[in-house]
């Protein structure tokens, strides 16, 4: 494998690809995320997805910079706001829909700040400055003030965002050392209140309570995820707190038995609704409704058609909207507090509801059964979507002639089912090209192990691309512990990583080449995060794969518990002492099972990765060159967990590409066909 890929055919053709969907420097705007209707219901704001060049950071949904848009929901127009430097984001009307308010790093790339835009006069300003960066904004119920979550300087934010620390120090000279176990010198994450007339700003959070998100809870208070400790770590313990803005007073709520996401405070303060779920890392909770009456102190666990909530918010008093998933379904739903029931609204098997991370929603209107979000599957562009009195209208897609012919002609996708060893029914999503199977299959095996493969459009991801045009299929498994499946399912993986949900991986290959989809010799894997530890398990399990890339994976789970930054996540899928010899962090640790490998291995790391530590893969690197296995590592300087930016990106999939070209070609020739042959893959006996 060449160092410099940058001449190499599928390096330019992954750039060729990302330049079709984004249109650098052409103003196109590409998607919409953080919708939220005007008061009239006339016109919504958006952070519109628009690309200056092919640098900088490419996220997870294939879009780099945003802008602040108005859109015209009658005729779906667009008319960008701002411009500049940097990305504006989390865009939110005034009470009166005179303002918006929103964040921006323009000033500091990654230090996002308030900023205030009047809609009549386009007067763009920025506001008092607080000390860290912006995370969150919401206005008052009477427009007056606007509370910001904000993350002081050296913060880590959440590993599906990358798991880096953003900013640096507060105070001191560049060469004084970094401390850790000194609480003095961890950032906290605070409440401020921005004051409107007055232009000024002040911390509402008492000292030593870290908020990881706050929302109004009536005029006075504050309602938000708290934790003693601001470490990332500790997200993993935090409680629901009622702050009061006023005298700081403090009283705790909800203390819960796992993780907590989304909470939302109903207009009066009354009731407060948070998500309580088994969770892998913060901000991809997906799990049951818990309600709190703030006066009496009870809390309820209302139904939500049995899916696992991904957002919730409050339509008045007695209705609270939610956005959900249950197995291969995207579902919205209505919860009605009086009677404790809900109503679906809209689902779908094969159009998921689009989101940077999740699935996201907007009220519309005045009625609270009307919905605004933007929808795609694999072959549909993203699209914004109105639903009105029970009926979908579409209002535009966001798409280039180029991307869409390209995307055209890749072929197609189903949902594939099938069964694991213990009866389990799972699913998966099978990406075939048009040529006749079986086919040479790559399996992308998700993060968490608390997440989901949903089913987004291939024009946004050159990788998906770029296989399906070689000749590959791709297999994307939601095995056991994938959100989606319910509290039960998340919480089989818990003191059995490697186990059960190794085992249904392994399944799904069965049902593959049974069904004449895959062929057996040319099946390879990759993954990241936790995808990248499977990847990196399964190749010492069996040797049914051809070749093999993880991407920030965990090889050892005793070296990574003690370097990652969320080491309450081991805790709670471990669950054992990491020095027992007999418990899972040796015995199911990658590392230390390289001596049965036998498939070529890619690892890829970021050298600034603060959850899977890059000693990670380089411990399986080293593991599998002591045996002489075939081995490459690739570490990016500037990355965290996962390739992000680019042009590192365009490198990153052209590796992963060449990897599998090399190790199992799509296309064979006429004497590959001849009867089968052993193969150093074959299964180890024992």
């Amino acid at each position: 494998m060449k160092t410099d890929l940058r001449d190499d055919r599928l390096f330019s053709r992954a750039r060729s690809l990302t330049s079709d969907w984004l249109r650098p420097g052409s103003g196109a705007v590409v998607a919409l995320e953080s919708l939220e209707a005007a008061p009239d219901g006339l016109r919504a704001v958006a952070a519109a997805s628009v690309s200056a060049s092919l640098e900088g950071e490419l996220r997870r949904d294939g879009t780099t910079r945003t802008r602040i848009a108005l859109v015209d929901l009658a005729t779906g127009d667009v008319a960008l706001r701002t411009d500049g430097q940097g990305s504006d984001t989390s865009p939110r009307w005034s009470p009166d829909g005179k303002l918006i308010a929103y964040l921006s790093d323009r000033d500091e790339s990654g230090i996002a700040s308030l900023r205030i835009l009047d809609v009549g006069s386009s007067e763009d300003r920025a506001t008092a400055q607080v000390p860290g960066f912006a995370e969150s904004l919401e206005w008052s119920a009477d427009g007056r003030t606007i509370l910001l979550g904000v993350a002081g300087l050296g913060s880590d934010i959440a590993g599906i965002q990358g798991a880096v620390a953003v900013g640096g120090r507060d105070q001191g000279p560049a060469w004084a050392p970094d401390v850790d176990g000194v609480p003095s010198a961890a950032p906290y994450r605070m409440l401020w209140v921005y004051d409107i007339a007055m232009g000024t700003a002040r911390q509402v959070s008492p000292p030593g309570v870290n908020v990881w998100r706050g929302v109004w809870c009536g005029p006075r208070h504050v309602a938000a995820i708290c934790s003693d400790q601001p470490d990332e770590g500790a997200w993993y313990t935090a409680d629901v707190r009622l702050i009061g803005v006023d005298d700081g007073s403090v009283r705790t709520l909800l203390v819960p038995r796992d993780q907590l996401g989304w909470i939302a405070a109903s207009p009066s303060g009354a009731t407060v609704a948070v998500a309580e779920a088994v969770c892998s890392d913060r901000d991809i909770v997906a799990g049951e409704v818990r309600l709190i009456d703030v006066g009496a102190g009870t809390v309820s666990r209302p139904a939500t058609l049995g899916a696992d909530v991904v957002q919730l918010v409050w339509r008045g008093e007695e209705a609270l909207l939610f956005a959900a998933l249950q197995g291969p379904d995207s579902v919205i739903g209505v919860l009605d507090l009086s009677s404790q029931n809900s109503r679906e609204l809209w689902r779908s098997a094969e159009r998921a509801v689009s989101g940077l991370v999740l699935p996201r929603i907007a009220p519309l209107g005045g009625r609270p059964d009307d919905v605004l979000f933007m929808t795609e599957s694999f072959f549909e562009a993203p699209t914004l979507v109105a639903l009105e009195g029970g009926h979908e209208r579409r209002i535009r897609r966001f798409v280039s002639p180029e991307t869409a012919a390209t995307v055209a002609s890749l072929g197609s996708a189903c949902d594939f089912s099938w069964v694991a060893p213990d009866g389990l029914e799972l699913h998966g999503w099978l990406l075939t090209p048009p040529t006749p199977g079986p086919h040479a299959l790559i399996v992308q095996i998700h993060g968490g192990p608390v997440f989901f493969s949903p089913p987004l459009y291939v024009g946004r991801s050159a990788f998906v691309q770029l296989a399906l045009a070689e000749g590959y299929a791709l297999f994307l498994p939601n095995v056991r512990g994938s959100s989606g499946l319910g509290q039960d399912a998340a919480r089989s993986v818990i003191g059995d990583v490697g186990g059960a949900d190794a085992a249904d991986h392994l399944a799904a290959l069965d049902a593959l080449v049974a069904a004449g989809k895959a062929d057996p010799d040319r099946i390879g894997v990759t993954g990241g995060s936790y995808g990248g530890f499977m990847t990196s398990w399964l190749i010492t399990q069996s040797r049914r794969f051809a070749a093999a890339v993880t991407v920030a994976p965990t090889s050892n789970w005793v070296s990574d518990r003690f370097t990652s930054n969320i080491p309450g996540f081991f805790d709670i899928f471990l669950g054992q002492d990491p020095n027992d010899p007999d418990g899972l962090h040796l015995t199911r640790s990658p590392v230390h099972h390289a001596a049965s490998v036998r498939t070529p291995l890619l690892s890829i790391c970021g050298a600034l990765d603060r959850i899977t530590h890059p000693a990670q893969a380089l411990e399986m690197h080293r593991a599998l060159q002591a045996q002489g296995s075939e081995t490459v590592l690739v570490t990016y300087p500037h990355e965290g967990h996962g390739v992000r930016s680019m042009p590192a990106a365009f490198d990153h999939v052209a590796r992963m590409i060449a990897w599998f070209t090399a190790h199992m070609p799509a296309r064979r020739s006429e004497d590959c066909f001849s009867e089968r042959q052993p193969t150093s893959r074959e299964e180890p006996t024992t």
